[in-house]
């Protein structure tokens, strides 16, 4: 399992470092002087064509590194379920009897209290 996380892990930096750099290269939608006067409004998000060539790349990446990390989160998790019972010595905690009430005798002389004293007593 350390070797599958080792390699989705060396695809996510590679994927990551991929995708900034596709972003990077790539004109925004607005970047022309006619975007000043209300002409880029007319863009969607995909275009009439589907996109360029840099764009499609971009989306693809973007998938994948989506599905590395699930890979990667997914390898974590089984490798943390199969650690929780490595050998380690359960201990239980330990159970702390009450501490007697001290008794009272009769030769203890009264405390001065505001506190009225209890019937029969």
């Amino acid at each position: 399992m350390q070797t599958l996380e080792t390699i989705l892990l060396i695809l996510l930096v590679a994927d990551a470092i991929a995708l900034a750099t596709l972003i990077l290269l790539q004109q925004g939608k607005g970047a022309d002087i006619g975007a000043a006067f209300g002409s880029g409004g007319s863009n969607t998000v995909f275009g009439a064509t589907g996109g360029s060539f840099l764009m499609k790349l971009t989306t693809w990446l973007a998938i994948g590194f989506f599905i590395i990390t699930f890979g990667l989160a997914y390898a974590a998790n089984e490798r943390a379920a199969d650690m929780r019972g490595a050998g380690l010595p359960f201990v239980p905690p330990p159970i702390e009897a009450p501490a007697p009430a001290p008794e009272l005798t009769a030769d203890e002389e009264p405390v001065d209290s505001d506190v009225p004293a209890t019937p029969g007593g």
